[in-house]
């Protein structure tokens, strides 16, 4: 009976393997036939770009579960390569009408910019600016014609970031934060700690979030052509009815988006005009011409190899893996076609570990001849910008969220929240006194608490020397702007963090002319690692557990318990391998 119910189970298992395959199949043919056909259209069209959905830094590649996420970078190369295609003829854009990263409203700004450049026109439609937030507005500014749904409203004011404090939480059940950091601006450690802003915090925060708004004020004043006093007084007297931020200059016409639509496809030449999503847009490649390695870095940095979140099965998010991408600079390092390495870096950091590993293949790359260029995305701080500090040149974009040069670490103490509930632990050490110094039950003695400091102290040493070195900086001056403290792009070129200000179109330009290619030149902008094949896709996916889906799923509802979320937050914060991870709070 036990041999026929698995017989059984291993039928239908094969069963779903082979219909799943085969669909898997006819989506790549689909795709291929669709690419074909697209090859074969010669009609003239209007790129249409959807920012309602969520925008990752960069792209892994397709996956068998659909098309790749729109992404940063994916959008403004693809603009790019559009501006000078003649079947282009303009670009219809659906405003975001809540949040978006500052750096990534940046980066869509300049890449409309870069577009508009060939003549091309750009109409966006908002189903309103509902959102108080400055970046989505700031994003699309720059279009020929905004448009409005005059039902909606415009309650755009400036920009809010909120920082969660556990300290009171840990208090009441009876935890004990232990922390240690390096210096005052790792402001990581006093969300466990604290129960309100220190003055270090609250001076950074205030700071980094005077810059980003400044920075977006002057980009709608010169895109709206209005004074920045003006444009000011429009975000303090938020929020405005439709009508009012036509009479203001903020909006050009209202109207609905099909009404905006039809427009646009009239505008570029009548009704035979269709609509393409740039996410069906290809960018083709010149494999004859010079070749630019392009490396992708985003999230968490991590040892071992990164991940693309593309598995649903097995779940996880996207990280940033040593292994990963120390082999990808060395293959970059190795093909004698390769002129310079673009590495792109879109991370809050993480392992001490990895971050070397990288922060090592980076130098490798040097080694072999191969100019490294980073252009920062997002975030690249802590973790994300060590991997960054030996490059030849950095670029920023002016949003982005680098720095935080410092280290911290830790554990919770559980002894007395298990004490409330009747449950305990007794320890027995053999060796050194070191031994236990992580226990969760109990607090660092002394001892253990002096020496722990010292392993933080040498990561902090290594980390300010490599910024040194990386930037030829004395290391006085490094210790003065690190402690942790985060900055903007734009503070980051003031005091010699990043080299230039731009996006990822300028740091192609930048590697082109480190790499003596000429700036017309088309480039084989080639992607490492490769992306991954389907089968091998395939492969990743059947090889996750269906067991871990289940548990995740049973333990869902205790997960959101707000207590749980804050002892795991800070046990996962405690945790070896993110002691180079800045925690900084959502901007929107």
């Amino acid at each position: 009976m036990r041999q026929f119910f698995t017989v059984v189970f291993g039928t239908v298992v094969g069963i779903f393997a082979f219909f799943f395959v085969l669909i898997a199949l006819f989506m790549v043919i689909g795709g291929i036939g669709g690419a074909m056909s697209s090859m074969k259209t010669k009609d003239s069209f209007v790129l249409s770009l959807d920012l309602r959905q969520g925008l990752r830094d960069h792209s892994a590649g397709e996956s068998v579960f659909g098309s790749a996420p729109l992404s940063v970078v994916g959008t403004a190369r693809a603009l790019n390569h559009a501006k000078e295609n003649p079947l282009v003829k303009g670009l219809f854009i659906r405003a975001n009408q809540y949040g978006m990263a500052p750096a990534s409203s940046e980066e869509i700004r300049l890449a409309i910019k870069d577009f508009k450049t060939s003549g091309k026109f750009v109409i966006t439609h908002a189903q309103g600016f509902e959102g108080t937030s400055v970046m989505p507005y700031r994003a699309v500014a720059a279009s020929d014609e905004l448009w409005m749904q005059d039902t909606t409203g415009f309650a755009v004011a400036g920009l809010r970031s909120e920082t969660e404090f556990y300290g009171g939480v840990f208090e009441k059940f009876g935890a004990k934060p232990e922390f240690e950091q390096f210096h005052e601006y790792k402001n990581a450690v006093n969300t466990y700690t604290q129960t309100d802003f220190t003055e270090a915090h609250r001076e950074s925060v205030t700071s980094y979030m005077t810059s980003l708004y400044e920075t977006a004020v002057s980009h709608i004043s010169e895109d709206r052509s209005l004074s920045e006093d003006s444009v000011k007084s429009i975000l303090l007297s938020s929020p405005h009815s439709a009508e009012d931020a036509l009479a203001a200059k903020m909006v050009d016409k209202m109207g609905h988006v099909e009404e905006a639509r039809e427009y646009a496809r009239k505008k570029a030449g009548g009704d035979s005009i269709k609509l393409k999503s740039i996410k069906d847009y290809s960018t083709g490649n010149n494999f004859s011409g010079p070749t630019i390695a392009f490396i992708g870095g985003q999230g968490p940095v991590v040892t071992g190899g990164s991940a693309d979140g593309s598995n649903p099965f097995i779940g996880g998010g996207v990280t940033m893996g040593g292994d990963t991408l120390a082999k990808a600079f060395d293959d970059a390092a190795k093909n004698k076609r390769v002129k310079a390495i673009i590495f792109r870096v879109s991370s809050p950091g993480g392992s001490p570990a990895a971050s070397d590993q990288i922060h090592d293949a980076v130098a490798r790359a040097q080694e072999a001849g191969k100019p490294v260029i980073i252009s920062m995305g997002q975030y690249a701080a802590s973790g994300g910008y060590y991997v960054a500090a030996n490059a030849d040149k950095i670029v920023a974009l002016p949003g982005t969220i680098t720095g935080s040069i410092g280290v911290y670490g830790g554990k919770l103490a559980l002894e007395d929240t298990f004490a409330k509930v009747g449950y305990n632990i007794e320890g027995i050490t053999i060796g050194g006194d070191y031994a236990g110094a992580f226990s969760a039950d109990e607090p660092f003695n002394q001892g253990q608490r002096a020496a722990y400091r010292g392993q933080l102290e040498d990561i902090y040493d290594d980390f300010t020397n490599r910024v040194a070195e990386g930037r030829d900086m004395p290391l006085e001056r490094v210790k003065e702007i690190a402690k942790g403290r985060v900055w903007t792009g734009t503070q980051a070129k003031e005091i010699g963090l990043v080299d230039e200000l731009g996006g990822f179109m300028k740091a192609i330009g930048i590697a082109k002319e480190m790499a003596d290619i000429d700036e017309d030149t088309t480039i084989n902008l080639k992607r490492y690692p490769r992306v991954k094949t389907t089968s091998e896709q395939l492969a990743e996916l059947f090889g996750g557990s269906a067991q871990v889906s289940a548990d995740l799923a049973q333990l869902s509802e205790i997960i959101q318990i707000p207590e749980v979320q804050a002892a795991i937050k800070a046990r996962n914060a405690a945790r070896m391998g993110n002691e180079l991870k800045a925690d900084i709070a959502i901007v929107e």
